[in-house]
Formats: C-alpha cells, structure tokens, sequence
C-alpha cells in the first residue's frame, strides 16, 4: 500500500472519528436544563447574552450536562480557588 493511500486513509478515520464526536455533542446539547443547578435561575437558550455568558459543564462519559449562571460560576471559582491555596499550605 503506497504512503498516499495509508495518509488517506488515516485522514479519513480521523474524520469519521471527529463526525462521531461532534455529533454526539450535538446531540446533549438538548439536554442542557432550563435553570442553573445551583440557584434554578432560568435560563433562556434564545437569548445570546445568556448563551455567551453561562457555563456548561459536560460529562460525556456520563451523559449529564449541567448549566451554571455566571454568578454561581463564579462563586464557584472561588470557592474552589481557596481550598486549593489551603491546601498548598
């Protein structure tokens, strides 16, 4: 088999690995929930602002997605930030 045609090929899985991914992807996006998991502030998906500014955390290995508004977000961030600084300590 000539180097072209293995290149091809590999090219090729890579793609249909990468369409698998995304479409999966795709499809948990209709499971994003209507609040924010920690506060249930709704969450409307046709307003950008809020699409650009919420966090969505996927786990794809356990096909749950959670939506966390930006104060929560943040809220979080810093809880998270402190116990690591005490740890180091």
């Amino acid at each position: 088999m000539s180097l072209e045609r293995k290149l091809k090929r590999k090219k090729k899985v890579k793609n249909r690995k990468l369409e698998e991914r995304i479409k999966n992807q795709m499809m948990m996006f209709d499971q994003i929930p209507e609040q924010c998991l920690a506060c249930e502030k709704d969450f409307d998906k046709q307003d950008k602002e809020m699409a650009t500014t919420w966090n969505v955390v996927v786990r794809e290995s356990e096909n749950i997605v959670r939506l966390y508004c930006p104060t929560c977000w943040s809220t979080a961030q810093r809880v998270v930030e402190d116990y690591a600084k005490r740890g180091k300590e």
